[in-house]
């Protein structure tokens, strides 16, 4: 599947998006969202992630595992 993110400048209540030359689709979903600048990630979330990236994958468990996990100590 090929995707295309753009941002667009909405004009009165209209938008026109223009496709790269190479896009070939006879017909396309479009789902209109507002542009949220509010996410950001902080220097402090930046540098979790980093010490996260270094751990040896052999220490990775599954998203179900941690979901487990995750309800068992918090009740989630």
């Amino acid at each position: 599947m090929e995707a295309i993110r753009q941002y667009i400048k909405v004009t009165g209540r209209n938008i026109s998006i223009t496709l790269p030359d190479d896009f070939n689709a006879d017909e396309v979903e479009v789902i209109i969202l507002p542009k949220n600048d509010d996410f950001y990630l902080t220097d402090e979330m930046k540098a979790e992630l980093d010490l996260q990236l270094k751990e040896p994958a052999t220490d990775y468990i599954s998203a179900e595992e941690s979901i487990a996990e995750l309800k068992k100590k918090y009740g989630v």
